[in-house]
């Protein structure tokens, strides 16, 4: 079955290269006119925990909140690399950057309100800066650690002021951050929902299922994680910057959960759902590919699917023990699961094709060299008997959808093949990556996927394997293997500074990285992912971000 879907696939992706442009673009104002208006729906299996456009890493709500939140800057609403672009989003214009790359002064646009009827000021830019640390975002110990003042933040939350590294101006309406050390990715980090503004009387504590209040066209009406998301336009929007939050078409937007990926195939099928998050199911590949090639995209993506191995417990502590895995794994056998050489290819190092610093490199396979060939079942079985960690018992964790499930049993027989004594554990796929973050949980060994937040190197090395990205006891502890080396991170570092200045230079270091951290395999990668969307019949303009990925804002139902 997986060969066949596989050719059907192909054929599929070839028929669909030339649909990736769309052409010239069109009038949105007239476009708006004659499409405006319905319901748009959604479905997923499962929701992705939290709403707090702050806390939240799950790429299916960064969609949502792409139409719902703002920051001082954005992302362009575009395909392609165009939408890989910083624009101006509450900002009037991109920030006067001075000081050698540490001060960066915005003047935030007047008239833009929240939802709830309150206009955007200064004062909210600051408490949003500060509340990123008070609820503990993911990556403030990485990305934001460089405002000044973010040491004490980051020592006592819940005391935050950012003291001289956020200040308002009231009367010019200016915001001015100050940072301890120049940044070259610093626009886009603030550019992305860990820096969405929120009304400065927010709470400081995880919003959880109640809806943030929002910027954009759309608000988040209501959230049941048990049956489904409810967003409506945002009576108080306005188009301010087509280029960062254009006016969406539908008027209501109905995010279902519950429905099994095959019951989500057949009502888009049948016209009863529009796009589904979660990945069609195997048996129903060569139906799509047969039947349905026009409601069917393939688009490339910087993701990949890999399994965070704890460095802190046994017997992933021992590297000869993590190297084992990482020669044992069949990744064909991986992509095949998750519908064949269309939908994903084989890697095994840990910066993808297409990110600054890759350069082809495989060492845990049955000729090391640039590519992946074979599984090494000998040489993993003898560095599992070297590492003295044979015989152990090792839990595998991984979440309940029908893809990712297939894989973790897989994966759990490959334990068992070179001398452990493996068993699954499968858990809800809303709280996947908060269960494995959470160093309490005790996790061993885990699958999960890595979408990029934005197209730089440091993205999938500094964030997923920094020491600033462990955050012991805590669902937002990104980096899951709790791999931390102070020298690994110093050259990190100085990679980012490089590149503010040598960008060719900063890419080779980033490269020779790479290779350290695959050799030290604290997570070993399966494969890179290319996302399939099926989308009903009557959907029309379906556009595709590659941060974003599908932008519900663009799309039309009449």
């Amino acid at each position: 079955m997986t060969i066949r879907a596989t050719a059907w696939l192909a054929a599929l992706f070839m028929l669909m290269l030339p649909s990736l442009a769309h052409g010239q673009p069109q009038d949105r104002a007239a476009l708006m006119r004659l499409h405006r208006g319905g319901t748009l729906r959604l479905s997923s299996y499962q929701p992705s925990g939290t709403i707090d456009p702050q806390i939240s890493y799950e790429s299916d709500f960064w969609q949502v909140f792409f139409a719902t939140q703002d920051g001082l800057l954005g992302f362009r609403k575009a395909e392609g690399k165009d939408g890989m672009t910083v624009v101006p989003d509450l900002a009037e214009a991109l920030p006067e950057i001075s000081d050698g790359g540490r001060t960066y002064l915005f003047k935030l646009r007047r008239g833009i309100r929240f939802s709830t009827g309150q206009e955007v000021g200064v004062n909210d830019v600051v408490a949003s800066f500060q509340r990123m640390f008070k609820v503990l975002g993911p990556n403030v110990g990485s990305w934001y650690n460089i405002l000044v003042g973010a040491d004490d933040c980051l020592k006592t939350p819940a005391t935050c002021t950012l003291a001289g590294g956020v200040v308002a101006d009231a009367k010019a309406n200016t915001i001015t951050l100050h940072l301890t050390h120049a940044d070259s990715e610093f626009s886009q980090k603030i550019a992305l929902p860990f820096a969405a503004i929120l009304p400065a009387d927010t709470t400081p504590h995880d919003l959880g299922t109640t809806p943030p209040a929002a910027t954009g066209p759309y608000m988040i009406q209501s959230y049941n994680p048990m049956r489904a998301m409810v967003l409506v336009r945002n009576p108080y929007f306005h188009q301010w910057s087509e280029a960062a939050q254009p006016d969406g078409f539908a008027d209501r937007i109905l995010y279902r959960y519950g429905l099994q990926n095959e019951s989500e195939v057949t009502a888009i099928e049948n016209g009863a759902l529009d796009w589904m998050a979660d990945p069609a199911p195997l048996d129903r590949l060569p139906e799509i590919g047969a039947h349905y090639t026009s409601q069917a995209h393939i688009h490339p993506m910087l993701a990949y699917y890999y399994v965070t191995m704890n460095t802190r417990l046994k017997p992933f502590d021992s590297v000869q023990a993590r190297r084992a895995f990482a020669f044992a794994i069949n990744r064909q056998v991986t992509v095949n699961l998750y519908g064949g050489p269309a939908l994903g290819t084989a890697l095994c190092q840990l910066l993808p094709p297409g990110i600054e610093g890759y350069e082809p490199y495989c060492p845990f396979t049955k000729h090391p060299g640039t590519a992946w060939s074979a599984a090494d079942l000998a040489q993993a079985r003898a560095l599992v008997q070297a590492s003295g960690t044979a015989g152990e018992k090792v839990t595998l964790v991984c979440s309940d959808r029908e893809v990712e499930r297939s894989i973790g049993i897989y994966l759990q027989s490959v334990l068992n093949d070179i001398g452990y004594q493996a068993s699954l554990h499968s858990i809800s796929y809303n709280i996947r990556d908060t269960y494995l973050q959470n160093s309490a949980n005790k996790v061993q060994i885990g699958l999960t996927d890595w979408y990029q937040d934005y197209p730089a190197a440091s993205d999938f090395l500094n964030v997923l394997l920094s020491c600033a990205s462990i955050h012991l006891g805590s669902d937002a502890s990104i980096n899951m293997s709790a791999f931390c080396d102070p020298a690994i991170d110093a050259r990190m570092q100085q990679a980012m500074t490089t590149a503010l200045t040598d960008p060719r230079g900063a890419a080779q270091q980033w490269a020779a990285l790479d290779r350290q951290l695959t050799d030290l395999a604290p997570l070993t990668t399966l494969f890179q992912i290319n996302k399939l969307d099926v989308v009903s019949a009557r959907l029309g303009h379906m556009t595709f971000n590659p941060l974003f990925h599908m932008m519900f804002a663009d799309a039309w139902v009449q």
